[in-house]
């Protein structure tokens, strides 16, 4: 089960994992309601919104955090990534807050990335669930560039392929992501 209402992170992970033996079902298939993310790390949000999917339905759960953390704002947005301009998941103002927050900021100092963790629980009381983390280094651009994907996307440059995120083919993007490289850790964990 897969505890996230994202439907932009529910491709992505489908993507990665497709080819593999698992079946993901969304929990609004179960009408599991998002559970606030209080937690002040990756890791305790992730386990957080996987424990009250398990506990609800009495399945495994998967769920993902992620965030951007920009080097020149003290690794910020961070956790509050979703919601950095107050409402959850307005991706429009997202990016115009990070844009205005960097605009006096330097090309050397652009530094940031992109943090997944992964977390399985087996069932809700789970005193061991699997946690892989991946990290996507890149820098945040000047101006929005692309229209793939979802989030910072437009705004995360990703040096080895020379454009935003948001430019690349989405089959790559879910090659090489943060994402991307929590799911591949867990699969080969869960095999």
């Amino acid at each position: 089960l897969l505890a996230s209402g994202n439907s932009a992170k529910l491709r992505e992970i489908q993507s990665v994992i497709d080819q593999q033996r698992f079946q993901i079902i969304k929990q609004s298939e179960f009408n599991v309601p998002d559970v606030p993310e209080t937690g002040t790390t990756f890791v305790e949000n992730a386990i957080i919104k996987a424990r009250h999917a398990a506990q609800l339905t009495g399945l495994p759960a998967l769920a993902d955090d992620s965030g951007i953390e920009v080097d020149a704002l003290q690794g910020a947005p961070g956790v509050y990534s979703a919601r950095y301009a107050g409402e959850h998941g307005a991706d429009e103002a997202n990016n115009t807050k990070l844009l205005s927050e960097m605009k006096n900021v330097n090309e050397e100092d652009r530094g940031a990335r992109f943090q997944c963790v992964i977390v399985y629980m087996r069932h809700a009381g789970d005193p061991m669930p699997l946690i892989c983390e991946g990290i996507w280094e890149g820098k945040i651009l000047y101006d929005l560039a692309g229209s793939n994907g979802f989030g910072y996307d437009p705004l995360f440059f990703v040096p080895t392929h020379g454009c935003s995120s948001a430019q690349l083919d989405p089959a790559e993007k879910n090659r090489i992501s943060h994402r991307a490289q929590a799911l591949q850790k867990l699969i080969s964990k869960l095999n």
